[in-house]
């Protein structure tokens, strides 16, 4: 039999059913919910983005029993689509005929019957497969695709090249201690905690790179903003003339991942009440000066850092002054940046490096790299760090480099605040944390 890709079609939308109005139309989908209220019932499909209300009538559809259907069942529905204001997203289909494709073989754990899901995070999380069912909570995961896919297709148009790292690495891209270790066919590894050493390595050959790909941390925390794998939008670009074009280039990334949420997830962004950012020019201070502006205001007590108070406060700060959601902090100390991170010339013991905050949380951390041979290599060596642990990442600087930088964003941070949820493991769909491996 030969299949035609234009054969292959996708659920029928709200859209196309109201335009099928007056003629009968086959969906197929899950038992979300039944209601009898009196000679009829409401019987409502859940396909994979959308509710769909369907009216059975003994009358209209005597060749199937309302008896044989239960929450959970997997059917094909026949039947006359109408316009019904009243029903979900407007549109109805008063039933003709149906057939179970497959049937549960328990009840699910959790009611998804209500508006919301009334479940702990904790209950959330260890029934995952039946929470994510919820219209709610799958909501979630159509906007945070849509972020990734602006991510990628801006950066694609801007002659980014998206490349795929390794997961298992010798050394440590930080030179931390919060890496997970693994033996490696005898060898030791980790996994990586990012893909910073070979974003830097391939702008030698491909100048603007990118990479949407896991990030593993080894630290002990348990914190609503803190996951021990996460998945990074990491950039790298080469030929910059300073860190604010690695901030510009930012800016017009996100615009273009908010762009991308409002034109293809409208129905998700209604469902969950999101306010979609128009990100306009981010607003941008110094370490230094946000220490004073914070300080004033009871806070700044880190000398190195912002505290998650901090960028609660520096957030609100800004909004209060109408310059948006976010803000840029520039010129972090030297003794907390990594040892890949270019000192400001200027001020050696500050660093040409960037932290991007989102309503009261950083999301991304990014800035100017150190480019030059030379200087990477009297960097390490001032950390007592061994070069010859880093041989393969040198030989890029060794044989020569432009000057670079790039970044790395949060996705999961990013949707968390996006979709106002207060933790970050609600917006990851199999969080792994110090007590989560499964599922």
């Amino acid at each position: 039999m030969e299949i035609r890709g234009d054969e292959l079609r996708h659920t029928l939308s709200p859209e196309e059913l109201r335009e099928a109005a007056g003629q009968e139309v086959t969906v197929q989908g899950c038992v979300h919910n039944i209601r009898a209220l009196g000679g009829v019932a409401f019987v409502v499909l859940r396909t994979g983005r959308y509710l769909v209300q369907c009216v059975y009538d003994k009358a209209e559809c005597p060749g199937a029993g309302l008896d044989t259907l239960d929450a959970g069942c997997y059917v094909r529905v026949t039947g006359l689509a109408r316009v019904e204001e009243r029903a979900e997203n407007g549109v109805e289909v008063l039933l003709h005929d149906f057939a179970v494709l497959s049937r549960p073989a328990a009840p699910l754990p959790l009611n998804l019957a209500d508006p919301a899901l009334k479940a702990a995070l904790g209950t959330k999380l260890a029934y995952r497969t039946a929470a994510l069912r919820h219209p709610r909570e799958r909501a979630v995961f159509r906007i945070q695709a849509a972020l990734a896919r602006g991510f990628r297709e801006f950066l694609t148009e801007q002659g980014f090249v998206e490349i795929h790292t390794p997961k298992i690495t010798g050394a440590g891209a930080e030179g931390g201690a919060d890496v997970f270790e693994l033996s490696y066919f005898d060898m030791p590894a980790t996994l990586a905690q990012s893909p910073q050493l070979y974003k830097q390595m391939c702008v030698a050959f491909f100048d603007r790179v990118f990479e949407v790909g896991a990030v593993y941390r080894a630290e002990l925390h348990n914190t609503s903003r803190h996951l021990n794998e996460y998945t990074g939008l990491d950039l790298e670009m080469g030929g910059i003339a300073d860190m604010r074009e690695i901030m510009e280039m930012e800016t017009a990334a996100l615009r273009a991942m908010m762009r991308c949420v409002r034109e293809t997830c409208a129905p998700e962004v209604a469902l969950l009440n999101v306010e979609v950012p128009e990100i306009g020019a981010i607003p941008c201070v110094r370490f230094a000066d946000a220490l004073e502006l914070l300080r004033a205001r009871g806070g700044g007590k880190n000398r190195n850092d912002l505290t998650p108070d901090d960028e609660v406060m520096l957030c609100d700060y800004y909004r209060e002054c109408g310059e948006g959601d976010f803000v840029f902090v520039t010129h972090f100390p030297t003794a907390k940046r990594p040892f890949y991170v270019m000192e400001d010339p200027e001020n050696p013991k500050e660093t040409l490096s960037f932290d991007l905050l989102f309503r009261g949380l950083e999301v991304t951390t990014g800035g100017q790299r150190i480019h030059d041979y030379d200087a990477q290599i009297a960097k390490m060596a001032a950390r007592n760090m061994d070069p010859a642990r880093f041989a393969h990442y040198l030989s890029a600087h060794k044989g020569g480099l432009p000057p670079h930088g790039g970044l790395g964003i949060g996705l999961e941070r990013l949707t968390m605040k996006l979709c106002g949820l207060s933790n970050i493991r609600e917006a990851s769909l199999f969080p792994r944390d110090i007590t989560h491996l499964e599922p």
